[in-house]
């Protein structure tokens, strides 16, 4: 019995990767851990609940979406511009960690994670939900449900949602122009 395979290409993290055959029913987690070895994104639970796999889809008009790794199959992301979260720190020319995004870093100096496990999933959704603060800013009292509506499908078992959250306000305010200034 043979497997069938179809070609793809697609972008993950600026690198073009394809044309390369890969078998219809593979999973895009599968395809980021085996073909790529792209790691960082977590099989949580594998029925798309958890969020621990998400990776970014940027779109072309300019919006990025969180996809579901686990439960979407990697044809699904031909010819699409993705992240993970291998994708969100500078590196150097040798490949070296340089500086950690925004939202990494609050992250550790909030230490907004316990075993790790959820943060790839936490990580990209932050980054989106700044990202779309740059393009359109909220009203300070505003603030807590967005972050709360940014980060609710994300599911850490240790519990640690509070620094999570923290994390993400204190980059939120610390970012000039995500948040609109109150009119006197």
């Amino acid at each position: 019995m043979s497997i069938k395979t179809k070609p793809m290409t697609l972008t993950i993290n600026n690198k073009p990767y394809g044309p390369i055959d890969v078998p219809e029913g593979l999973m895009m987690i599968d395809f980021l851990h085996e073909y790529v070895y792209l790691t960082g994104s977590r099989l949580g639970c594998g029925q798309g609940i958890c969020h621990a796999c998400v990776a970014i889809v940027d779109n072309p008009s300019g919006t990025s979406e969180e996809v579901r790794t686990c439960i979407t199959g990697a044809h699904f992301f031909n010819g699409k511009k993705v992240r993970t979260v291998e994708g969100h720190a500078k590196v150097d020319d040798q490949g070296e960690v340089v500086e950690l995004s925004p939202i990494q870093q609050s992250f550790l100096d909030h230490y907004s994670f316990q075993c790790g496990y959820c943060t790839p999933g936490f990580v990209n959704a932050a980054t989106i939900f700044v990202e779309k603060l740059k393009r359109e800013p909220i009203e300070r009292d505003e603030l807590e449900g967005a972050i709360s509506h940014a980060l609710e499908n994300h599911i850490c078992r240790c519990t640690g949602y509070v620094r999570y959250y923290e994390a993400v306000r204190d980059v939120v305010l610390k970012t000039p122009g995500l948040v609109k200034e109150a009119v006197k």
